[in-house]
């Protein structure tokens, strides 16, 4: 490319970073890493009637987390600050009033009392409201400035042409086209004086010499209109590049009562809906609080409708991704967010992690349930990491290690070891002296002792040990056997486990 390559990525701090803006945040900074230019943080923060205290430095933290660092932002600095809109809010009336000099705006001073009866009145006739274009044709320039220096409340809007065309080139969708009589003449500066959305960021990717601007589709029916105000000043407008949505099969939920709507049979109504915080969908950094790993997370964003060329491989590094990243494999279609196949990812990524990294990440969570001074993390951690998924499951896996749950008796019956009620009890009655009389409690040599003893019982291994692994876990499911379990409680705890299991048998 002949110019350098300027992308930003222009977030509101309306709460977390949810994952379909991390998504367009991740492509906008492959693509200018890809093409060796610059990513800049923008702080869009115009609408302060949303914003959520703390949600700009929640957005630094996000961004650092998820590894994409950007070259120049409001904490960073750079050449073309400041990079928070509220900040830079004195540049916007002057950008406003050249276009209203230049014709492409003009100021109106409808109330909304006026702008109610316009939108009655378009109602009555069966129209699509939009706004008539009133105080450009009743009010001249000189007596808007006079009406504004006697203190009048006013807006500014884009005066869009009546009649031809606005239209656009996107790298995906191609060339997009609108008659300029289907839009409307957007206010581009508020009563308060603050730009809006529609404004700020044309006057905003000019001045930062923004060459590529990523977006999500909503912003593609605007895009003709921010056409319009880049002609209006002659200024070269950006090359767009507008993201199909991430979506996620839910349930059709009543709005007023939040409760899933039923059929008439009773049943939930499945809808595949828009990803959206405001329906309480992860963010990125609930994911992370949950315990999925960022690497993890950033290679399956990544794939929500993008897929490599000449590859089938689904596990890339930041680095690959800069390395394999093309504008050209990103599907039209919207892309859908799986649980279950980010899980897969996770426990991939989890099985990867050398031992004393996976410690590291898991040690943590296995001490909100257990005494590191009493249990041999290490050892737990070994026979765990091929067993996690997710790392919050951790505390709920290891439990009954603490403390044993309540028995229940229905596990002793197994179809696999042959197991009864009956057979357990004897099994536990013969295991139970052998384990009284070892006293170096290793794995090792619970593993040796008992199994040689076994074939005088006349019992088969499976007989024996699923009952002893049932009395001193009441788990079916555990992290290791019965001689990992026994060895990670301790003689003590374990033959104390087996003494309450066969008074209940």
């Amino acid at each position: 490319m002949s110019t350098e390559v300027r992308t930003r990525f222009a977030p509101s701090p309306t709460g977390y970073l949810h994952l379909g803006g991390l998504r367009t945040a991740l492509y906008t900074y492959l693509f200018a890493k890809k093409h060796g230019g610059k990513f800049i943080l923008r702080i869009e923060d115009t609408d302060q009637e949303r914003e959520v205290p703390g949600a700009v430095d929640l957005i630094y933290k996000s961004m650092r987390q998820a590894g994409l660092d950007y070259d120049e932002g409001p904490d960073v600095g750079g050449d073309y600050g400041p990079y928070i809109q509220t900040q830079r809010r004195d540049l916007y009336p002057k950008y406003a009033w050249e276009l209203v000099e230049k014709g492409g705006a003009y100021c109106c001073f409808c109330t909304k009392e006026d702008l109610e009866q316009q939108r009655k009145e378009a109602e009555a006739k069966g129209e699509t409201y939009k706004y008539n274009k009133k105080c450009l044709h009743t009010v001249s320039l000189e007596e808007a400035k006079r009406r504004i220096a006697a203190g009048e409340p006013y807006v500014i809007r884009q005066n869009v042409p009546t009649t031809g065309k606005a239209s656009f080139d996107d790298m995906l969708y191609g060339h997009v086209e609108v008659d300029c009589d289907t839009l409307d003449d957007n206010v581009l500066i508020k009563a308060d004086g603050l730009p809006t959305y529609n404004f700020a960021n044309v006057i905003d990717d000019h001045l930062m010499a923004i060459s590529h601007v990523m977006r999500g589709t909503e912003y593609l029916s605007s895009a003709p209109k921010y056409n319009l105000l880049y002609e209006a000043f002659g200024w070269q407008p950006p090359i767009y590049l507008h993201l199909p949505p991430v979506m996620v099969e839910s349930v059709l939920m009543d709005k007023a009562t939040r409760q899933p709507i039923l059929d008439e049979n009773g049943n939930t109504q499945p809808v595949v809906r828009k990803l959206s915080k405001r329906y309480g969908d992860p963010s990125f950094e609930d994911l992370l609080e949950k315990g999925y790993l960022k690497e993890a997370i950033i290679n399956f964003i990544a794939l929500l409708g993008w897929a490599p060329k000449d590859t089938n491989e689904e596990f890339f590094s930041m680095e690959d991704l800069i390395r394999v990243f093309d504008e050209k494999g990103i599907n039209k279609s919207p892309s859908i967010f799986n649980t279950e196949k980010l899980n897969w990812f996770n426990a991939e990524y989890i099985r990867r992690m050398t031992p004393q990294a996976y410690a590291e990440a898991a040690k943590p969570w296995l001490t909100r349930v257990l005494d590191p001074e009493r249990f041999d993390l290490d050892r737990l951690c070994e026979l765990l990491q091929a067993r996690t998924e997710i790392f919050s499951q951790l505390p709920g896996m290891v439990d009954f290690l603490a403390e044993m749950p309540e028995l229940d008796m229905a596990l002793f019956t197994n179809k696999k070891s042959k197991s009864t009620p009956e057979t357990s009890k004897t099994a536990l009655e013969f295991v139970k002296p052998i384990l009284e009389g070892i006293e170096t409690w290793t794995e090792t040599n619970l593993h040796d002792v008992v199994m040689a003893a076994i074939p005088q019982s006349g019992m088969k291994n499976a007989t024996v040990l699923w009952p002893l692994r049932i009395a001193i876990t009441g788990r079916a499911a555990t992290p290791g056997g019965a001689f990992e379990m026994a060895y990670l409680l301790g003689r003590d705890e374990t033959l104390k486990r087996l003494d309450a299991a066969l008074a209940k048998l």
